[in-house]
């Protein structure tokens, strides 16, 4: 090893460390902020806030279950790159090993945005059968108020 790749090596070494601690932090963050948006919508749907019909409700369902099926299948492979890419052993291909591991899981990564998806669906699914469930109610209750009016010759 030559005296400029062991000083690129000492340089790098504490970012990457300090990278890696930082990754557990970062990735609870960004399901915490992503897990609101599937939990307001379902609190939004509890409180009669979010209807949808049964159409478009079941169109999303079938579309968010498919996305769901295709993670569950791929998973395995999908995992793999949290796995550093074999790089030469100089400072560089290190670093680039690295780098391409922590960008892949860091908060804007594919794996990580890909697990906080796997993780959030099920809940927009929840939300949406409550939408349904709230418009066939107001749908009732729609009918039932139109139905309940006097015709026009009663007036």
């Amino acid at each position: 090893m030559t005296d400029d790749t062991a000083m690129a090596a000492e340089v790098l070494q504490p970012a990457l460390q300090a990278q890696t601690a930082t990754e557990p932090a970062q990735k609870a963050l960004l399901a915490a902020r992503v897990g609101l948006a599937g939990g307001e919508l379902k609190r939004l749907a509890q409180s009669g806030g979010f209807a949808i019909d049964d159409t478009t409700g079941n169109q999303l369902i079938e579309a968010l279950e498919g996305v769901l099926e295709s993670l569950e299948r791929r998973w395995a492979n999908l995992q793999r790159l949290h796995d550093a890419p074999a790089m030469s052993r100089t400072a560089t291909g290190q670093w680039v090993s690295a780098h391409m591991v922590s960008t892949a899981a860091d908060e804007h990564g594919l794996v990580t945005q890909l697990q906080a998806a796997r993780q959030e669906f099920p809940t927009y699914i929840e939300a949406i059968k409550l939408a349904k469930q709230n418009y066939k109610s107001r749908e009732e209750t729609t009918r039932t108020t139109l139905t309940s009016l006097p015709t026009a010759d009663q007036s």
